[in-house]
């Protein structure tokens, strides 16, 4: 208790630290004579330590015309983001967070150290914690925050780590007696002026992340966290403020990055309720391309967008505050999506470091692993199959063999991109650890019929504004079922059969998933309830085994699932 004390009293010393600053400053250089200050503010969302332009669909950006153009890239990004704080007098860079976690493997073989060095060479001036930030543990990203060497593997990518030279920002994470976890907020001031920026995590990232990720950890409800650090900053004479909301919405049509055809979703519900106090909301986490405006609680438009992921678009909104009130006079505010297209010359500092940490993760990443006779993808059948996810699967499945495991089922989250032939068909080490970063260990538990019945039921999980999110599970070739959609949630699976035999409720089966799920990881605790648990080694080894073993490999057929209704 007295260390978690001694957080809260340093967290909060050290909002009033900063602003105690504000007011010196600001009686100091509040000469010039405009009525108000132009200020451009932007940011970049889901990175995922993309040191290089990303692979396969996330390679390119959709316009609004429906053409695509290749983007993204760390050293492009850099270069737009230099080019695009050079057309302003002042500006503020963020990230909403997942700068690193589900990394390329040029930044996970390093533990992400590179990207951090790439967020200091940018000049971030703050950054929100996503969920990913988390996949380490706490104590992890602590180091990533304020250096140090990795405690089993040294420093890999230099002789000395620094940390990052931003703060990392969550005003909903705290530890489990209630002490703040870490900064709820920060405030820069441009010509005296206080900009304060505040930031969220999901509040359901303890069933995003391991237990051992968020061991210790809570999260608490974003909109009454936002609404409160609101009102925090405002009583410290802060009214100009930007919210990084670590959630996204998922937009019904995708008619390039500057449209706005969000209709509806936790994010923009948000942005319609949070505190009208917040003037402008940078969103991530669902990899979209958005840029809307909607009222706030007093029907004042207020900004909401985002940039797609790993490097392919920087988000801007130029603002104007008022020297008088210090807050931003909405009405003047203009915003656009910026793709980071690769016809400007890439900026040669962060090309020397992305370069650098290409080469030496190299020697890992092209050793080949097998062949594929045709790509292997994340694209969903009417089922919600893929033929990756059915591969992962089946691969999971002869791991578990050896341990009893009769069936094998795997998220399409763990799943990050797709496995695509390369000359003569080749799939490499890089390509798989791309399509599977996270290291989870599999598990063979024991469960009853009924449990691994009420397991596939939990696809289908309801939220509060009366949705449903659907997550459909992605199943080894020993495990069909049927699949109703119309039908009520909790009564959607049907004829369940292993092996061709009816499953039996009462009956125990054993049953391959990696860790995540194990411990009820995307709501699905019905794994919670087994009769026992064997570690059966890791995903990725499994994926790479079974890739060799069969090779040249052919996607699956997708017809594990029959939709009935």
């Amino acid at each position: 208790m007295r260390r978690r004390t001694a957080l809260r009293t340093a967290v909060l010393a050290a909002g009033l630290a900063t602003t105690l600053a504000i007011s010196v400053t600001s009686g100091l250089s509040a000469q010039a004579q405009d009525s108000a200050v132009s200020v451009r503010l932007l940011a970049f969302n889901d990175l995922h330590g993309s040191l290089e332009p990303p692979p396969g669909v996330r390679s390119q950006v959709k316009h609004a015309d429906g053409s695509l153009v290749p983007a993204g890239g760390a050293a492009y990004l850099a270069a737009y983001v230099a080019q695009l704080r050079g057309q302003a007098t002042r500006s503020l860079l963020y990230s909403v967070g997942d700068n690193w976690g589900s990394s390329a493997l040029e930044s996970a073989m390093f533990h992400d150290e590179p990207t951090v060095q790439l967020l200091n060479e940018m000049g971030v001036d703050a950054s929100a914690i996503g969920n990913h930030e988390l996949d380490e543990g706490y104590t992890e990203f602590r180091r990533m925050q304020t250096g140090g060497c990795h405690p089993v593997d040294g420093c890999r990518f230099g002789n000395t780590f620094a940390g990052a030279n931003f703060p990392l920002l969550a005003a909903n994470m705290e530890f489990d007696d209630g002490a703040p976890a870490t900064l709820p907020f920060t405030v820069d001031y441009v010509e005296g002026i206080p900009v304060g920026v505040i930031a969220t995590m999901p509040a359901d990232t303890a069933t995003m992340v391991t237990p051992e990720g968020v061991g210790g950890l809570r999260f608490t409800d974003e909109l009454a966290a936002v609404d409160r650090t609101a009102d925090l900053l405002d009583f410290f004479g802060v009214r100009a403020i930007v919210l990084l909301l670590h959630k996204g919405a998922e937009p019904v049509a995708d008619n390039g990055p500057n449209s706005c055809e969000v209709t509806s979703g936790p994010a923009r519900d948000l942005a319609l309720r949070a505190s009208p106090k917040v003037d402008v909301i940078f969103t991530a986490d669902s990899h979209q391309q958005y840029n809307c405006s909607f009222p706030d609680p007093m029907g004042n438009p207020r900004v909401m967008m985002q940039g797609a992921s790993h490097g392919r678009i920087v988000s801007v909104v130029d603002v104007s505050i008022d020297r008088t009130t210090r807050d931003v006079l909405r009405d003047r505010a203009s915003a656009f999506n910026q793709v980071v297209t690769h016809d400007i010359p890439p900026d040669p500092d962060v090309q020397a470091l992305a370069d650098s940490a290409t080469a030496q993760a190299s020697r890992i990443g092209a050793a080949r692993v097998a062949s594929l006779s045709g790509d292997l993808t994340r694209d969903e059948a009417a089922s919600g199959e893929s033929t990756l996810g059915n591969v992962v699967a089946d691969a999971q499945l002869a791991a578990g063999s050896g341990y009893g495991a009769q069936v094998a089922l795997t998220n399409p989250g763990g799943l990050r991109e797709d496995l695509l032939r390369g000359v003569d068909g080749a799939v490499t080490y890089g390509q798989t650890y791309a399509a599977q970063p996270f290291g989870n260990t599999l598990e063979v538990l024991t469960v009853t019929g009924a449990v691994l019945k009420a397991a596939l039921e939990q696809q289908f999980q309801p939220r509060g504004d009366g949705t449903v999110t659907e997550r459909i599970l992605a199943p080894s070739r020993s495990l069909t079922y049927a699949l109703n959609r119309s039908a009520i949630v909790g009564e959607r699976i049907s004829d369940l059969r292993v092996n061709g035999e009816p499953v039996d409720p009462a009956r125990p089966y054993r049953v391959a998933v990696n860790k995540f799920l194990a411990d009820g990881g995307d709501g699905f605790d019905a794994f919670r309830t087994r009769i026992e648990a064997v570690h059966a080694g890791c995903d990725l080894d499994a994926l790479t085994t079974y890739l060799g073993a069969n090779s040249p490999v052919t996607a699956p057929n997708i017809d594990r699932i029959t939709v009935v209704g």
